[in-house]
């Protein structure tokens, strides 16, 4: 007996199995977006990923957003006076040729009241803003508590506009 699937499952088939690991915003390119599982009380997870401008000129991460979190931040992790302090910043600089990396520890989108737990082996929807290249949505892939980096390899490829 022939079975036939309609578009629809074979998206969501496809959606469900291989999540897409790069995007391209205008000439920059976003690889491997994760985050760190949650605990079910926390109210604050944190997003990862490294961006690489690929044209000639730069440009900047200048807003997040996302429907998980009451509030998404641009932050970075610095020593001040032997201490590790988290600040907002206003936009993450994306230079031709170079890739920023937002990682645990450094640069990072910090997600602000959680309105679930993230769960490992789920994705949640980002929209990255990006000051020349426009928005960009990704599919943020978590990953374990305690991942220091993403636990995949390859990347698929999406565009946004």
């Amino acid at each position: 007996m022939m079975r036939t699937m309609t578009l629809a499952a074979v998206l969501a088939v496809a959606a469900g199995t291989a999540l897409a690991h790069g995007y391209k915003a205008g000439a920059v390119e976003i690889e491997h977006p994760w985050a760190r599982a949650t605990a079910g009380t926390a109210q604050n997870g944190a997003a990862y990923m490294v961006l690489t401008g690929h044209g000639k000129d730069a440009d900047r991460l200048v807003s997040v957003s996302t429907p998980v979190a009451d509030k998404a931040e641009l932050h970075l992790h610095m020593m001040d006076n032997g201490v590790m302090k988290m600040r907002p910043v206003d936009a993450i600089e994306v230079m031709p040729g170079s890739p920023t990396t937002l990682a645990p520890g450094g640069l990072h989108i910090m997600l602000l009241g959680l309105k679930q737990p993230l769960v490992k082996g789920k994705a949640f929807p980002l929209t990255l803003t990006f000051e020349k290249g426009g928005p960009v949505t990704v599919e943020v892939d978590v990953q374990g508590a305690g991942a220091a980096a993403p636990a995949h390899e390859g990347a698929g490829k999406s565009s946004s506009k």
